[in-house]
C-alpha cells in the first residue's frame, strides 16, 4: 500500500510538472478556414546593441536594421512570419542565426524586426511562428 501511494504521488507530482513547464507548444503549419495556424509559439526576444557587426552562426555580420532572426531548429536563410500574439501585427525574417538559448524563448529578433511588431520597453513578447515558402 505504501509503495502505491509514493507511485501515485510521483505521478501527480510529475503531470504537474510537465503542465507548468514553460516548453513552447508545437502545431503543425496549416491553413484552417482562413486562421493561421502556428508551427511554434512561445516568447520572443530581440537582440542587445553589442552584438552589431559580430558574426552570427550563418557567418554573416549581424544588422540591428535587417529583418533577421536567430532559431534553434530553421534553416539558415529559411523566411518566417512572426506575429505578436498581443495585438496581431507581423513581420516576415530571414534566419541567419542559432539561439535564443534562454528557456522558454523560441526566437530572437534584431532590434528593428521586433520594433516592427511590438515595444522594445517590454523586451519579451509572446509570438507565434509561420514559416514563409
Amino acid at each position: 500500500m505504501v509503495i502505491f501511494a509514493r507511485l501515485l504521488l510521483m505521478a501527480i507530482f510529475s503531470i504537474s510538472l510537465v503542465a507548468c513547464s514553460g516548453v513552447p507548444h508545437r502545431v503543425a503549419q496549416k491553413q484552417a478556414s482562413n486562421k493561421l495556424v502556428f508551427l511554434q509559439t512561445g516568447k520572443a526576444s530581440y537582440y542587445a546593441d553589442k552584438y552589431q557587426s559580430r558574426l552570427t552562426a550563418s557567418g554573416e555580420p549581424f544588422d540591428q536594421s535587417a529583418r533577421t532572426a536567430a532559431h534553434k531548429t530553421l534553416r539558415f536563410g529559411t523566411f518566417a512570419r512572426v506575429v505578436n500574439l498581443a495585438n496581431g501585427k507581423s513581420v516576415v525574417v530571414r534566419i541567419n542565426d542559432r539561439g535564443p538559448y534562454v528557456r522558454g524563448r523560441i526566437i530572437d529578433l534584431s532590434k528593428s524586426a521586433f520594433q516592427s511588431i511590438g515595444d522594445t520597453r517590454l523586451g519579451v513578447i509572446n509570438v507565434g511562428i509561420v514559416p514563409v515558402r
